[in-house]
C-alpha cells in the first residue's frame, strides 16, 4: 500500500475502555477509525506514569551505576538509577529523588537532557533523562519493598565502551547515555 502525498493519516480516537488496572500501569483497548478508509479497530494501549532516569557523575569523573534482577528478563541488568516519577512532579526533581532513594548519592547543577516516547506502538508515556554533577553518597539508601540494588561507580570511558559494546542493555538507559555521550564530547574537545 502507497502512503498518500502528504503523508500517512492521523487516526481518529473513538472510545478508550479499561481492561485492566495494575499497580505499574492501566491497559485500555483503544477504538480507532481510518479517516480516509474509515475502518475502525481496536488497539491495545499501556498507559503507565512517566519516569526519569539519572546520569549522575561524581566529581572524579564516573557514573553513578546500579544493578539489579529485572523480572522483565529474569537476569540482572546493569543500569543508571531512575524509576516512576509522582503525577505532576518535575523531571528534575524526580531524577533527583530517584538519584538518593536508589543510591544515597546527591548532587548539583541538575538540568534536564532530553524525554523520548519509551515505545509509542504500545505505550503513552515518556522517559526524562537528567544530568546531575558532582554527585556524592550522601546518605542511607530508601528503597521499595521489592528493590534490592548494588550501587557502584564507573569511569565514564568504561560505561560508555559498555553501552557501545552491548554490556549494557536497557533501552533508556542507552538514550540517556546517548545524551550524555554529547555533553562529555563537549567537554572533552579544545
Amino acid at each position: 500500500m502507497s502512503s498518500s502525498p502528504s503523508g500517512p493519516a492521523r487516526w481518529q480516537k473513538l472510545a478508550q475502555s479499561t481492561l485492566a488496572q495494575t499497580r505499574v500501569f492501566e491497559l485500555n483497548s483503544i477504538r480507532y477509525r481510518h479517516p480516509v478508509r474509515a475502518t475502525e479497530r481496536d488497539f491495545v494501549v499501556a498507559q503507565p506514569p512517566d519516569w526519569v532516569n539519572v546520569v549522575a557523575l561524581t566529581p572524579d569523573h564516573r557514573i553513578v551505576m546500579v544493578r539489579q534482577f529485572r523480572f522483565g528478563i529474569d537476569a540482572f541488568s546493569l543500569e543508571i538509577p531512575g524509576g516512576v516519577m509522582e503525577a505532576g512532579e518535575d523531571p528534575v526533581a524526580a531524577g533527583l529523588r530517584e538519584l538518593r532513594e536508589e543510591t544515597g548519592f546527591a548532587g548539583t547543577s541538575a538540568r534536564l537532557m532530553g524525554s523520548v516516547h519509551p515505545n509509542p506502538a504500545i505505550q503513552s508515556n515518556r522517559c526524562h533523562f537528567v544530568f546531575v554533577e558532582q554527585a556524592q553518597a550522601t546518605s542511607a539508601t530508601e528503597w521499595d519493598a521489592d528493590e534490592e540494588i548494588e550501587v557502584l561507580t564507573r569511569p565514564v570511558a568504561e560505561v560508555l565502551e559498555l553501552a557501545h559494546a552491548g554490556g549494557i542493555t536497557h533501552g533508556l538507559v542507552l538514550d540517556a547515555l546517548l545524551f550524555f555521550e554529547r555533553i562529555w564530547r563537549s567537554r572533552a574537545a579544545p
